[in-house]
């Protein structure tokens, strides 16, 4: 895909965002010195972010005498952008559930997607597990699913493929369902078969200890199944907001919430669908884990996949190695994105 070009006014309008956002930054980084500075600050401790509220971050202590507490917190202006889930190192002020962001600590693996201008943006960090949630209706496709499981290689998150409202499978949508969760368990991918209004089967187990995320098309029941693992999620949102005087959260903002029986989900619509047309071909490559030993083999250094002799992909095919559907959907999104 080539860059898409923007008209003078668009240019006009990044122009006074960017500088927004530094008058912004500014303000944030004088706030946090003031605080600093005023020596009103107690001792350096680990926390994580739970929300955004503007520019500020809700922070919950992680250790000390605070555990368990949140803040909402000013940033030093030198960190790099911080996202739901980071964990940090902050120092609380004497004022009532407040402090200063001071550090950032590793991250285990970060989410991110496409912004409209086409840099990748960190939406998430520290993630476990990622949730890819299909349904007998809307019909899953094939396609997008290969789409997301791109995505989750290329953010080294392990991916399990959720069928969801068994309930609603009839004897026309059987066999082919089943069918569609077999090729993929092929490739390696853990499968599980559920319904929010049933049998939820094993899904508070699998996800107990976990930092999980869910995504998947509109309609598969994603909100239904956060409900059966967040049974009282409307409340805490309510004293996230009101009862500790954080804020509220908006609805383009990851937030963490903790499980009841062990492990947290980060919700938000950001990170429930995310693209892969940002992509080169290496990176879509990689992203269709069977093909990887077959990858190096071509007859030809620059082959590109397509009608070449001696495609060592082609032959895999042929061979039973790769399935026919999954080579069509990669040389697909290799002509979607042109070759960069």
């Amino acid at each position: 895909m080539s860059q898409r070009r923007i008209s003078r006014q668009q240019s006009f309008r990044i122009d006074r965002i960017q500088a927004e956002r530094i008058a912004r930054a500014a303000k944030r980084e004088a706030k946090a010195e003031a605080l600093l500075d005023g020596g009103a600050l107690g001792v350096e401790q680990r926390g994580r972010i739970i929300a955004h509220y503007g520019v500020q971050l809700a922070v919950e202590a992680l250790d000390g005498e605070l555990i368990g507490q949140r803040f909402r917190c000013h940033r030093r202006a030198n960190l790099e952008a911080l996202v739901t889930g980071d964990e940090v190192i902050w120092q609380p002020a004497t004022e009532v559930a407040t402090g200063v962001i001071t550090a950032i600590l590793p991250r285990r693996s970060v989410l991110v997607r496409p912004d409209p201008y086409n840099k990748l943006k960190p939406v998430a960090a520290n993630i476990d597990l990622i949730l890819l949630i299909i349904a007998p209706e809307p019909t899953p496709s094939a396609e997008l699913i290969d789409r997301y499981l791109i995505a989750c290689e290329a953010t080294d998150i392990r991916p399990i493929l959720v069928l969801n409202k068994a309930d609603l499978l009839t004897e026309k949508n059987h066999d082919e369902l089943t069918e569609l969760l077999a090729s993929f368990a092929a490739l390696g991918y853990e499968t599980r078969t559920l319904s929010a209004h049933g049998d939820t089967g094993d899904l508070e187990a699998l996800v107990a200890q976990h930092t999980v995320v869910f995504v998947g098309q509109s309609g598969v029941g994603k909100s239904s199944l956060i409900n059966t693992l967040l049974p009282n999620v409307a409340q805490k949102v309510k004293e996230v907001s009101t009862g500790s005087k954080l804020g509220q959260h908006t609805t383009t903002t990851a937030c963490w919430f903790d499980i009841p029986t062990g492990g947290a989900l980060i919700d938000s619509p950001g990170i429930r669908e995310f693209g892969v047309w940002h992509m080169n071909k290496e990176e879509l490559l990689a992203g269709f884990i069977e093909f990887q030993p077959f990858a190096g083999q071509c007859r030809f250094r620059n082959c590109a996949h397509a009608s070449e002799p001696g495609c060592s992909f082609h032959q895999a095919v042929l061979d039973g190695h790769i399935q026919p559907r999954r080579f069509a959907s990669f040389q697909k999104l290799v002509n979607d994105i042109g070759t960069r």
